[in-house]
């Protein structure tokens, strides 16, 4: 489905949901407005975002956003009220579009919708500046005749306007002769900075270095584009450089030029679409891995059957019995391997229940017993008695956690320890973790990030089995991370939603 149609087919959902949301979720003021009202206002957004993503045509959510504007400002509504119901829009397409479209249709849906929004609140913002700055002219030009009275007046819309600006979840910020002279709370928080520790530096120092040149050209009069709205990386005090949407915007602040800026962190946004490349990446991986698979599988199989039946019909003796026992040995192994690459191109069906994270620990140790005292190994156990039961797929879990076990015993020496850990998540109890780590070799820092690329590996294996653990993980909505220990060896942490 095409994104027209689906805004077609859909127009009377969307608006429906949008404004019952409207109604429940914002903030009191929203609830107190009639319904028939935020329906209508909702289903005339509505229309102007389609003439947007569709049309390219941004005259009507101009004419809405000057309504709209009016009529929030009027009612005492907060910029964040109105940026918050702005936003809902993305929350209620967004399931639909991911149902509806895919591939690069859903790439160029979502990009579109992205910009539209973007524009949309900066849009907004800016009217409610113009608006602004609309009434301190009307003031200055009062002052001439009502000095004393004006003075108040004007103290009191600034105060407000400064009240609003502080309201705003982007960071909003003013810089002249490129240093910051004003910068609201969502600023300084973003950049992790207090607010006394912003005001007077020069911008840049809030810039990463892979982003100066061009946030320079931005400021400096040399970049286009409609409303310079523009992407950059900014830093954070701790060191991290973070995707940010800016718009810059030429003003006049306390009576000299400056130039005003909007920006809004988008890393959730950057993630989204990562995962999304990713997503089509391993599906066209899964294809081939699994065309490959079933090519071999047939021969494979009929070169098994043949050395069984060589097996028990010939009489073979020493070296030569061995030989084929050797040969019907690796068929097996390649048989293995086929069905972890075919474990890999499936989809992972569930079959959910409740089920305690111990017992998955202890069904896979019981099935691992005897490889880990082989290679005489040590297993230590931590496992809390206070972890709540998880909805998942007990068959699935022990395969993933079988595949973490056989990762670790695959490295170990004799004597080696695995060290199995469940716990409630630390910070809001609503996960729990299943972290396994070894005192082996570990692997390179560097590595870290691709351990769960598939078919990475440096050791003997086709590199599946961890790819194959996070495709199971996050089947069951959780998370999975390598890290190195402290003083050497690796460690798997799983993550899983709790049973609500």
């Amino acid at each position: 489905m095409d994104l027209a149609t689906l805004l077609e087919t859909y127009h009377d959902a969307i608006v429906r949901e949008w404004a019952h949301r409207l109604n429940t979720e914002v903030s009191d003021r929203y609830r107190q407005r009639p319904l028939e009202e935020l329906l209508g206002t909702t289903s005339e957004a509505a229309r102007a975002n389609f003439a947007v993503l569709v049309k390219g045509d941004f005259s009507k959510i101009d004419r809405f956003i000057e309504k709209i504007t009016q009529m929030r400002l009027k009612a005492g509504f907060p910029l964040s009220d109105v940026q918050k119901a702005f936003e809902l829009y993305r929350t209620v397409l967004l399931p639909l579009l991911v149902r509806e479209m895919e591939g690069e249709a859903l790439l160029d849906a979502l990009r579109k919708l992205n910009d539209c929004l973007s524009y949309t609140i900066c849009k907004f913002s800016d009217y409610f500046q113009s608006q602004h700055e609309r009434q301190i002219r009307e003031h200055a030009e009062e002052l001439e005749r009502e000095v004393e009275k004006r003075t108040q007046e004007l103290a009191e819309s600034e105060a407000k306007y400064r009240v609003l600006v502080e309201e705003i979840n982007d960071g909003y910020f003013v810089v002249q002769r490129g240093r910051i002279v004003f910068a609201n709370r969502a600023f300084c928080e973003m950049h992790g900075y207090r607010p006394e520790e912003v005001l007077g530096r020069p911008y840049t120092d809030f810039v990463a270095p892979s982003s100066l040149e061009e946030v320079r050209r931005f400021y400096e009069g040399r970049a286009g584009g409609r409303g310079n709205l523009f992407v950059y990386f900014r830093l954070h005090k701790d060191g991290r450089s973070l995707p940010t949407e800016n718009k810059v915007k030429v003003i006049h602040y306390q009576g000299r030029k400056a130039a005003a800026g909007i920006c809004r962190d988008i890393t959730e946004r950057v993630e989204m679409e990562r995962r999304m490349r990713e997503s089509e990446r391993l599906a066209h991986i899964g294809q081939l891995t699994t065309s490959l698979a079933h090519e071999i599988r047939n021969p494979l199989s009929s070169v098994k059957i043949n050395i069984q039946i060589l097996l028990r019909k010939l009489r073979l003796d020493g070296n030569d019995k061995r030989r084929m026992e050797i040969m019907a040995q690796e068929i097996t192994r390649l048989e293995r391997i086929l069905e972890e690459m075919l474990d890999f191109a499936r989809p992972v069906p569930l079959e959910l229940k409740p089920t305690s994270v111990n017992s998955v620990v202890e069904a896979s140790l019981e099935v691992m017993e005897a490889k880990i005292r082989e290679r005489g190994l040590r297993v230590r156990k931590r496992l809390s008695k206070r972890v709540p039961m998880v909805l998942m797929d007990a068959d699935r879990m022990e395969q993933a956690l079988i595949n973490v076990l056989l990762n670790s015993i695959e490295v170990l020496p004799k004597g080696g320890q695995i060290e199995i850990v469940t716990r409630q998540g630390r910070q809001d109890g609503r996960m729990v973790e299943l972290r396994v780590s070894d005192n082996g070799p570990g692997v390179p820092e560097g590595d870290l990030p691709y351990v769960f690329d598939p078919f990475f590996s440096k050791k003997k294996g086709t590199g599946l089995g961890l790819t194959n653990v996070k495709k199971i993980v996050e089947a069951h909505g959780g998370e999975v991370r390598a890290s190195l220990c402290h003083l050497r060896g690796m460690a798997i942490t799983m993550r899983i939603p709790a049973r609500r």
